[in-house]
């Protein structure tokens, strides 16, 4: 979800292309009628030939003079990571050589380090050099979002992703006043942060979160920031859908069709009252630039978190400790479920709080205190709503049966906690070495066999994995085609743990029994357990 900057002028080109044609036409003459034609009289009229559709402004300029003085541009310098600095040219051995100044190659960088963003705020190439004591220092880099006042003393609401970084932030004003600010706390969860200029001044311009009333889709709105570094822009569109589920964890995003380019980030969304409904986080763009689909952090969820920031307070999520997948028709069909709908976990956190309530994996999630559930996203978001130490219900099946398990939240760990997070030290399928040429039963293109202590030394797997292990695999198979390979372990067939390869036979027979095109299985590889549901025939 990030853009580069391409070149802003093709539009007015193509513009001013159509505008050459509007006149050359408005220059041609009209054919002369022949003798035995009727002549038909073309009458002008300066009058509009429709009047424009209620709620429907003829300029924007009043909202823009209304809101503009609240929105801001946020400048930031920070340093650039040292393990993103190595895979640029020129700085391969950094720490040990001299940085280059200039900072080699790296290109447009963003707050999340060279030859790139993390989202679409504008950067520059990182500058570097030594330390007084002659010791490599790391470069500095520039980039640029976007922010907007909140309260007449200096709060401002922006992205995570153009902050957390920062060793040094700048607002600028639309009057072009500059002021060092300081971050009050971020959000990665939300990719939302306050940042706070320095001083006791509390007369600054601000905006509103509009809570109550939101717009329909189809209704106008328009975008104000910082776009490739040119403050004080303004973009017009119209919402084009809420609930967009773009693979963020915690946000169901407002996609509005108004541009959103590089340095946009954290600027508003406004109605056509002037009211805040949206901060801009993300667009999408299969070509790196702005295809006019952008992405917007809803008001009510910017209203809560801000506060909770604003009040010192560190935003705590619920936290079961499983990790889910879609439960998608394929899986419920390879089970025998229909159409149903839900998140399948897939694997639990040794000692965590879903280990300790019950759950287990290929548990198909279906609703989480009466709220029904329809995939992993929904689920996550249901879970997060809840506080430390509630108790949540979950309504899952297994089986085949509806039951309850109940679990204890716990507190959800930082997202790049997670996200290294591995519940194994090794992992099947890391330097798998040869494996001995046995005759193994073959299931489905799969040549199993069994996890033994000596298969488990091997694999470097964990002495409480169950299952068998691929031996080896046909590429042409159902199997083979959706990535299956050497060294996996399928920990479950059809539902239920599995111990030999006969167990997976049987599982296949099953389905095919039940009139089944395919069948679930579960698959560990490198510390964790997936589900696919593998065709049985054909």
């Amino acid at each position: 979800m990030t853009s580069k900057k391409t070149g802003y002028l093709l539009g007015a080109v193509a513009g001013a292309g159509v505008m050459a044609a509007a006149v050359a036409g408005a220059g041609m003459r009209l054919p002369v009628a022949h003798a035995d034609q009727q002549a038909h009289v073309i009458k002008a009229s300066t009058a509009p030939i429709f009047a424009p559709p209620p709620g429907a402004p003829m300029s924007f300029a009043d909202i823009f003079d209304r809101v503009s003085p609240a929105v801001v541009s946020v400048n930031v310098t920070s340093r650039v990571d040292a393990s993103a600095l190595r895979k640029i040219p020129g700085f391969e051995n950094f720490p040990f050589d001299i940085v280059p100044r200039g900072g080699g190659q790296g290109g447009q960088g963003g707050s999340g380090g060279p030859g790139g963003g993390d989202g679409d705020d504008e950067g520059a190439p990182p500058q570097g050099g030594r330390t007084d004591r002659g010791q490599p220092r790391l470069p500095t880099q520039q980039s640029a979002g976007s922010g907007f006042f909140i309260s007449p003393d200096g709060y401002i609401v922006t992205n995570n992703h153009v902050v957390e970084n920062a060793e040094s932030i700048k607002v600028v004003l639309k009057d072009e006043t500059e002021l060092d600010a300081v971050v009050v706390g971020r959000d990665e969860g939300t990719d939302l942060a306050v940042i706070k200029v320095k001083g006791t001044r509390a007369n600054f311009p601000f905006v509103n979160f509009e809570n109550a009333g939101k717009p329909r889709v189809g209704d106008w709105v328009i975008a104000v920031g910082n776009p490739f570094g040119l403050g004080g822009t303004a973009t017009a569109g119209i919402i084009s859908a809420y609930g967009r589920d773009i693979g963020e964890t915690f946000v169901d995003y407002i996609q509005i069709d108004a541009p959103i380019n590089r340095g946009n980030s954290g600027g508003p969304t406004f109605d056509i009252y002037g009211r805040v409904i949206g901060v801009n986080t993300a667009i999408f763009s299969p070509s790196g630039g702005s295809v006019g689909i952008g992405f917007a952090i809803p008001a009510e969820v910017a209203d809560t978190v801000t506060k909770q920031l604003i009040s010192g307070g560190k935003i705590q999520r619920g936290y079961i400790g499983a990790t889910i997948q879609n439960f998608t028709p394929e899986m419920a069909e390879a089970q025998g479920m229909s159409s149903q709908k839900g998140a399948i976990v897939s694997d639990l956190v040794p000692g965590g709080p879903s280990q300790r309530g019950g759950l287990t994996p290929g548990d198909v999630v279906v609703s989480i205190n009466g709220v029904p559930v329809k995939s992993s996203s929904e689920l996550t978001r249901e879970v997060a709503k809840g506080k430390p130490g509630d108790t949540l219900r979950l309504d899952v099946i297994r089986e085949g049966k509806h039951r309850v398990v109940e679990i204890r939240s716990g507190i959800r760990p930082a997202e790049k906690d997670l996200a290294s997070n591995d519940n194994t030290p090794g992992g099947a399928g890391q330097n798998t070495p040869a494996i001995p040429p046995v005759q193994r039963p073959s299931v489905l293109g799969m040549a199993l066999g069994p996890l033994d202590d000596a298969t488990r030394r091997r694999l470097n797997a964990p002495t409480e994995l169950h299952g068998v292990v691929v031996e080896s695999i046909d590429q042409t198979s159902d199997a083979g085609q959706k990535g299956l390979r050497r060294g996996d372990v399928i920990v479950q067939a059809g539902g239920r743990p599995v111990a030999t390869a006969a167990d997976v036979a049987a599982a296949v027979d099953g389905a095919k029994k039940a009139g089944r095109t395919g069948v679930l299985v579960g698959v560990f590889r490198q510390g964790r357990t997936t589900f696919l549901p593998l065709k049985v025939s054909g």
